[in-house]
């Protein structure tokens, strides 16, 4: 189970690194999108540490599994926020790849924790 949730955990991680990133830098489509779904423009960047900071408890949670554990179960929240920031702006076609997000998420959470 541990060398299935480095993969996903990997794969999730890199995901989730180049989006916050982009939201970090507050790279012009990435605020104009969010924005049209109604989140403030002083809000991306903070997203954006949010997933970086995600990426990297999923990378720490290799050696420190608690820290693995917490990381997949908070991007998959964050996630689901991002479900329903979708849904309720009428944009269900965008959620598509934030439920693929959370699908994710929620197999790193459970690769981890059996991995223990």
């Amino acid at each position: 189970m541990f060398i299935a949730y480095i993969v996903v955990s990997s794969l999730l991680a890199l995901a989730c690194m180049a989006s916050g990133a982009a939201k970090v830098a507050r790279q012009p489509a990435m605020v104009e999108q969010l924005g049209g779904l109604g989140v403030a423009a002083k809000y991306v960047p903070v997203l954006g540490s949010l997933l970086l900071l995600g990426a990297v408890g999923l990378v720490v949670g290799n050696w420190i599994g608690a820290l693995g554990i917490a990381a997949a179960g908070a991007l998959a929240l964050y996630f689901v926020g991002a479900i329903i920031t979708h849904v309720r702006a009428g944009d269900a076609k965008g959620a598509v790849p934030t439920i693929a997000l959370t699908v994710v998420s929620v197999a790193a959470l459970v690769l981890r924790v059996l991995s223990l």
